[in-house]
């Protein structure tokens, strides 16, 4: 029997389909993909979430792969630029009058979870159980997801008084 992954790109949904085409079973790989509704409506902001979405699926890529060491050195370039785009939202934020207390704390909050996330994997080296993959991929991709679907949509209101290449002065 021989296997073929396919990799497909749709929103936020991501899951593996197996499909069987006679003796060939087919593992379908859905990862997460930038798609206009997911636009905050800041040009900076969008390139970043673009960004984080790239970093989330080369993470989620080096887990289905059980490859330690690749997914520690995915999830330090991500940790190590993580602080950069809370930056960037924050100074944003801040230039037009959006409450900045909660997310910032938002951001301290979401940071600890990916670090507690990147602690669980690491400390594996590779060696997890099918349904251990699924659920830290799962887990990577609503952290993901929420960071810009519930805590940064918010913002978008705010943002529409503004042009959509804004940069506070």
């Amino acid at each position: 029997m021989f296997r073929v992954q396919v990799k497909l790109l749709l929103g936020c949904n991501s899951f593996i389909k197996k499909r069987r085409k006679g003796n060939i079973v087919q593992e379908v790989i859905m990862e997460l993909a930038w798609t206009k509704e997911l636009s905050i409506g800041n040009a900076t902001i969008d390139s970043d979430h673009k960004k984080l979405i790239d970093m989330t699926n080369r993470i989620r890529h080096e887990i289905r792969a059980a490859n330690g060491s690749a997914l520690s050195q995915a999830f330090e370039r991500l940790e190590n630029w993580l602080p950069v785009h809370f930056t960037n939202e924050e100074q944003i934020v801040r230039a037009v009058h959006f409450p900045l207390d909660q997310h910032k704390l938002a951001h301290q909050y979401s940071m600890r979870e990916l670090q507690y996330l990147r602690n669980e994997l690491v400390s594996k080296d590779g060696i997890w159980s099918e349904g251990a993959v699924e659920h830290f991929c799962r887990s990577l991709e609503n952290w993901a997801i929420e960071h810009i679907t519930k805590m940064d949509m918010q913002m978008k209101p705010a943002l529409q008084a503004y042009s959509y290449d804004f940069q506070p002065g």
